[in-house]
């Protein structure tokens, strides 16, 4: 069964909406982990539109104690800031995320003619300080060549083209998930261990949770969206039972 963390950014936009420190961020964490998560993810933006320097910091030493059962994961663009707190942090795990600007969400996976040496360095630094390297892409077999040139640890697949398929009927999501499910073939052949994630939910987890050598989903804008409703302990707990494939 593919592992959870859970992307706490969206309780960071609805405190940053208002100001303040309500509702806490490492309430959130708490609330996760209490109800089984075994991860934990933020995306600090440059504009801190959500999660912040502090948020991070202050996770970091929450999950201290967890360290070896709940896993940290840190995502961004490799931009100086990103990578001194990364290194300085040590999460489990980084991955990193092409930024485009002026984007609301991630939009694409870097593409594979993405210059080596603008992420090698980074890569080796986050590598040899303990932290596994997940970088953020399509499920296009070049760009999996791509990472693994690298030497990063992981892929993560980009899965909002297999969501807005699902979304258009059964044929569209097979189709789109034989792409994806290649795809992980092809990282799994590498020796790159596969995460996903974007726009993944308790309807379409039904077929992506089957994806081959699937590691890691993380997932934050649906599951915060259901908490609203259901409470997140619930959102949590639904989500886990989602990845686990009927016997």
């Amino acid at each position: 069964m593919a592992r959870l963390s859970v992307n706490v950014n969206k309780v960071a936009t609805v405190r940053n909406s208002r100001g303040g420190g309500v509702p806490s961020v490492v309430d959130a964490v708490r609330v996760c982990i209490d109800a089984g998560a075994p991860g934990i993810t933020v995306h600090p933006r440059r504009d801190a539109r959500h999660i912040t320097i502090d948020d991070v910091r202050a996770i970091a030493a929450e999950l201290a104690p967890l360290r070896g059962r709940v896993e940290y994961n840190i995502e961004g663009d490799p931009r100086s800031d990103l990578v001194r707190l990364v290194l300085d942090v040590r999460p489990d795990q980084c991955t990193l995320v092409p930024v485009m600007p002026g984007e609301i969400t991630s939009q694409a996976g870097w593409p594979a003619d993405t210059p080596r040496q603008s992420l090698a360095g980074t890569i080796e630094a986050m590598k040899e300080a303990g932290v596994r390297v997940s970088l953020f892409v399509d499920p296009d077999p070049a760009v999996i060549q791509w990472a693994r040139q690298l030497e990063a640890d992981r892929v993560e697949l980009y899965t909002e083209p297999f969501a807005r398929a699902f979304e258009r009927g059964p044929a569209a999501a097979e189709a789109s998930f034989r792409r994806y499910a290649e795809a992980a073939e092809c990282a799994h052949s590498l020796g790159l261990g596969v995460n996903a994630g974007h726009d993944l939910d308790l309807g379409n987890l039904a077929m992506f949770r089957d994806l081959p050598y699937l590691d890691e989903v993380s997932i934050g804008h649906a599951l915060v969206s259901r908490a609203l409703f259901v409470g997140l302990r619930q959102s949590v707990r639904d989500y886990l039972a989602a990845l686990k494939s009927p016997s």
